[in-house]
């Protein structure tokens, strides 16, 4: 354990002694063990960056579009070379890198625990999984602070939620991050977008042309993309001006955030043929189109909720000759977005009126049943449930507009004699559960969405 101390280095040896199994044999949960207590790095927050880049997913030593392999993303292109420098601190040769689960998953323990030591992390700071944040950032190898925190945050908030993937499980924990340097970052400039509440991260201007469009050129189709790689790691890749590629919008796969990277007045480079380019709105989606988990329905739901905005403001056909594929694009060589992406789905959500996937039973939990409702004007309802077996109530507010997209919504219950609990946000689909003991109590409870809020008299008293 004192080698640990020295840095990465002092535990090649360590990691050298023992030969890697095979790709095929390998044990992906053991190698995540393995590479764990080799390089000192807290095997769950190794998972969860793992998986926010990949699903644990190598694609069988093919890159991502940015150049990242196996299941730790290992990224080698003209500015990054992270996969190098796995090379260099396992002395793993590169294809094994690329192809090997094990031998990448080393690969990145080794990369993360090496900006660990940059930033200066001793043996008891890297105990701590709260403290890996900066390191986690660096991880991203993004061009700017705003991005890395992107970036780190994604991985924190898989963290929180659990992996089950692969046979590697991790027991969703809340880990509260040291930001260090990141604390006072804003995700996004002060800019306004074209959709709103989408936020703003300019493209690299050498990976678009500035246009003049609907004016000198006419917007009539748009054209859906999967990413082949993650959320931040797109947005990095479209800011970094060796990339020779941009989108429009780029949609997160867990709760369907949306970033918009290009004007759309202006040709981003994305369809892969230039009358195409000129013409349309390019909307990325996070994931690979060989993996279906990426393709959640809060995602189809926002990104629908987009076309549907952008189809109105330009007057686009909302049908399948003008919302395509990037595979549909005459002349392109791209396959996305594959045979996992459910058009039947994705245009439902755009031709019709879209419906909460949510219950509040559903938010509440089990036991709980509705025994008073308010509506919210159009943008949603209130809801009281009740628990007879334990005597709780719980407070849901539903959204019924901009679902998919976050927006202000709140939920609160007050019991009788005790503080009143709010649950109070920018929120996709719902605000709450709010639960409090109520049993013999009169409530009050309530909440709001859009402009319309509704708080209730004390009620339901015993």
């Amino acid at each position: 354990m004192r080698a640990r101390s020295l840095g990465v280095a002092a535990v090649l040896a360590a990691a050298l002694c023992a030969p890697l199994p095979t790709a095929q044999a390998a044990d992906l949960d053991a190698a995540f063990a393995k590479a764990a207590a080799t390089y000192d790095v807290p095997r769950d927050l190794l998972v969860a960056l793992a998986y926010a880049e990949t699903h644990l997913d190598g694609h069988g030593g093919k890159p991502s579009a940015s150049g990242g392999y196996g299941v730790m993303h290992l990224v080698s292109n003209p500015s990054t070379h992270a996969l190098e420098e796995a090379a260099k601190l396992t002395s793993q040769p590169v294809d094994a890198l690329r192809t090997n689960d094990a031998a990448n998953v080393q690969g990145g323990a080794a990369v993360l625990r090496a900006q660990a030591d940059a930033l200066g992390l001793d043996d008891a700071a890297r105990k701590d999984a709260g403290r890996w944040y900066p390191a986690v950032a660096a991880y991203g190898h993004t061009s700017n602070d705003g991005t890395a925190k992107l970036y780190a945050d994604a991985v924190y908030e898989t963290l929180a939620k659990g992996v089950d993937a692969r046979g590697v499980r991790v027991s969703g924990r809340a880990v509260q991050p040291d930001l260090g340097k990141y604390a006072e970052e804003s995700r996004a400039l002060a800019a306004a977008t074209d959709y709103p509440g989408a936020l703003w991260v300019p493209a690299s201007t050498a990976n678009y042309a500035v246009s003049n469009r609907p004016i000198d050129e006419p917007i009539d189709r748009i054209i859906i993309h999967v990413t082949q790689g993650s959320y931040a790691g797109t947005i990095s890749w479209f800011q970094n001006p060796s990339a020779a590629v941009s989108a429009h919008y780029v949609v997160r796969s867990s709760d369907g955030q949306i970033t918009q990277m290009v004007r759309e007045k202006d040709r981003a480079w994305h369809a892969g043929v230039s009358s195409y380019n000129h013409r349309s709105v390019g909307i990325e989606h996070e994931g690979y189109i060989d993996n279906a988990s990426w393709f959640t329905d809060q995602m189809y739901r926002a990104s629908a909720a987009l076309t549907r905005n952008i189809a109105d403001r330009y007057g686009i056909p909302k049908d399948r000759t003008h919302i395509i594929g990037h595979v549909e694009v005459p002349g392109a060589d791209h396959t996305d977005p594959g045979p996992y992406w459910n058009w039947s789905t994705y245009m439902s959500y755009v031709t019709g009126a879209a419906t909460n996937p949510y219950t509040p039973q559903k938010v509440c939990g089990d036991g709980y049943s509705v025994i008073d409702t308010q509506a919210l004007g159009t943008s949603g309802t209130a809801y009281l449930l009740y628990n007879s077996a334990n005597g709780n109530n719980c407070v849901a507010t539903l959204k019924s507009t901009s679902l998919g997209t976050a927006t202000a919504t709140s939920a609160f219950l007050e019991v009788q004699g005790s503080t009143r609990i709010t649950d109070s946000g920018n929120f996709t689909y719902y605000a709450g559960p709010v639960r409090a003991a109520a049993a013999d109590k009169c409530v009050k409870w309530g909440g709001k969405a859009g402009s319309t809020s509704y708080e209730s008299p004390f009620e339901h008293c015993g």
